[in-house]
């Protein structure tokens, strides 16, 4: 008897990273290791979008956010620094204060 193919396991989050409704993003635009460039990236997403449902800020900074707390402890040190200072590029890209 033939064991049953594995089945693609699919995570909800993986889906909203590929096809999210609100914004197209670059290929890979989370293994970058140029905040600045992902800043850039994501701020060029979200000001071109016209299916998002919040401000082009919000809607970048929400990805952003949601991309690292859905990695929680499997994101390495080194790629949370990154992507934290991505956060600080994109509110100056923005024009937004830290608080």
């Amino acid at each position: 008897m033939e064991k049953a193919s594995p089945k693609k396991v699919k995570r909800w989050s993986q889906e909203v990273n590929e096809s999210s409704n609100a914004l197209d993003l670059e290929p890979g635009l989370f293994t970058w290791n140029d905040p600045q460039k992902i800043a850039v990236s994501l701020k060029w997403s979200a000001d071109r979008s016209d299916r998002r449902k919040g401000t082009p800020f919000g809607s970048a900074m929400s990805m952003l956010n949601f991309y690292i707390n859905r990695a929680g402890k499997n994101l390495p040190s080194q790629r949370r620094r990154i992507l934290e200072k991505a956060k600080e590029e994109l509110r100056e890209l923005y024009g937004k204060p830290r608080f």
